[in-house]
């Protein structure tokens, strides 16, 4: 059997869009670096509205933002301002520390923002969770052609292409557009990957696959994506990890005691603000919906 586990996302309504969030779960808690998997939209909002997620902190991992429509404003108090938008990853390494906030554009508010896209942290591995926190935006990724397929390359190296995404650990990250019967083989190299389908139809070595639902897939076994009416999925994953890790809110770490400084330095005001966005925070739940105990 090429797939070994499916994972049906919780899905939660922020306001006029869903989010599926796959991992962490019971069932999955990591997929190589991947720790956290959220897709969201496709949908778009009334004009006016937009979103916004107000400075919030992390620790010991790396965000990596997809957008496949719409745009989002990041902040970071590095100071760095990047407008997303599709065709660009923009990867947060938070490592020792970092505070961010994501809201749409004004642009994107006046029109009614589309909201469309990847949210997904990968956990920063061992002797390098408490590294420099850093921030890039790149947009010269490759793109594969062949059989009906287009498929962007977003983090590692598939296909024969590498991307110029930095990388902590060995991670595998792609987009993949299917033309109505095109096809791609899936790279069988990496320990860990899964697939999931986002837009369209999809079949993984004659299985079909139900939008959203997380795919695990197993290793070493080579496979081909196929669609019969065109699809657009993600594929993602790369090295298993040895070490357990931790998840509590947005905090990720393989020591549950630096959670707990974490959690302190947050209620306690020390970690750093947001130049251009210092007047709001979201303040520390009691109990989050991400945790991975």
């Amino acid at each position: 059997m090429s797939i070994i586990k499916s994972v049906t996302p919780t899905s939660h309504d922020l306001g006029g869009f869903q989010v599926r969030r796959a991992v962490p779960s019971p069932e999955c808690r990591m997929v190589g670096p991947f720790v956290f998997v959220d897709e969201f939209g496709p949908a778009r909002l009334e004009a006016g509205d937009g979103m916004d997620v107000r400075p919030h902190p992390h620790i010991n991992l790396a965000t990596v933002t997809w957008l496949f429509d719409g745009a989002i404003d990041h902040r970071d108090s590095l100071g760095t301002f990047s407008t997303i938008r599709p065709g660009t990853v923009n990867l947060m390494t938070a490592g020792s520390g970092i505070v961010h906030s994501e809201r749409s554009p004004q642009s994107e508010r006046d029109a009614g923002p589309a909201m469309f896209g990847m949210q997904t942290w990968l956990a920063l591995p061992d002797g390098k969770e408490e590294i420099e926190p850093d921030f890039e935006a790149v947009n010269d990724l490759p793109i594969v052609e062949d059989s009906g397929a287009s498929a962007t390359v977003i983090m590692g190296e598939l296909w024969g292409e590498r991307a110029p995404t930095t990388t902590h650990a060995q991670t595998i990250y792609a987009e993949i557009n299917l033309a109505p019967g095109g096809n791609i083989p899936i790279d069988d190299s990496a320990d860990e990957r899964a697939v999931m389908l986002v837009e369209g139809d999809a079949t993984l070595s004659g299985a079909q696959l139900e939008p959203y639902v997380l795919y695990v897939l197993k290793p070493g076994e080579a496979m081909v994506l196929t669609s019969a009416n065109g699809g657009k999925a993600m594929l993602l994953g790369g090295e298993a990890f040895a070490t357990r890790r931790h998840v509590w809110w947005n905090f990720v770490s393989s020591d549950r005691d630096r959670i707990e400084q974490a959690k302190q330095d947050w209620r306690e005001g020390r970690f750093p603000k947001v130049p251009g966005d210092e007047e709001e925070f979201i303040p520390l739940p009691e109990r989050p919906l991400t945790r991975s105990d």
